[in-house]
């Protein structure tokens, strides 16, 4: 087995290595192909939320959860706390900020969005980001859009007015891994991927900051 076949055997070996650490910080990816789906602002705007008709539910919430659930009552708790706190906004500001941070993650470079992180997210990244330049390796990727986005669970803590908003994301990218000799180990720049993710977003309701953090990722 000559040299050039065994370095080629490691490198692979690293690069599955390290596709499987990734995966653990983010979603799983599979093949799918669809068209872009155009993405709204990063940030959540705030406005008032919908008025409840003659008593009736809330259809800002009932619209994404089922009513008489604990998400339901979570974001109703969450309404009361801050009056104008809206479901859809939080949803258009969490779909930009997916594309934001993923890709963010994927370049290396998390400068730009650390303000939307909290510190075991930032900590986990980093050191994925880390472990891919120990090893020589860089990633192209590009955002295709959003298949899916879905609010999965919602909580809120009463005492310190803290709520936690989980969004199922299925996003689609291309993406592609080279070693140090720019030779693509993983990924193809043509083929489109699927991204599962699940991320949960949180924020003291009723305070003057309007952002929600990352506080957990996965799929």
């Amino acid at each position: 087995m000559n040299n050039s076949l065994i370095q080629l055997l490691v490198l692979a070996g690293i690069a599955v290595f390290l596709i499987l650490k990734l995966r653990s910080v983010l979603g799983t990816r599979e093949g799918f192909e669809k068209p872009p789906v155009p993405l709204d602002d990063v940030r959540p705007r705030a406005r008032k939320g919908l008025e409840v008709v003659d008593g009736g539910p809330d259809s800002d919430i009932i619209d994404h959860v089922a009513a008489d659930t604990p998400a339901a009552r979570a974001l109703a708790a969450m309404k009361a706390a801050e009056p104008g706190f809206s479901v859809n906004t939080f949803l258009q500001g969490a779909r930009g900020a997916y594309e934001m941070i993923l890709m963010a993650f994927e370049k290396g470079d998390l400068e730009k969005v650390r303000t939307f992180l909290s510190a075991d997210v930032e900590h986990s990244f980093d050191e994925a980001i880390r472990a891919r330049e120990v090893e020589g390796l860089s990633v192209e990727a590009n955002f295709v859009g959003l298949r899916e986005l879905v609010l999965h669970d919602a909580t809120f803590d009463a005492t310190t007015k803290t709520a936690e908003i989980a969004v199922r994301y299925v996003g689609e990218l291309t993406s592609v891994v080279r070693n140090k000799a720019g030779e693509i180990v993983e990924g193809s720049a043509t083929e489109v991927k699927k991204q599962r993710d699940i991320w949960t977003y949180a924020r003291r309701m009723g305070v003057d900051d309007p952002n929600w953090q990352l506080v957990a990722t996965g799929d």
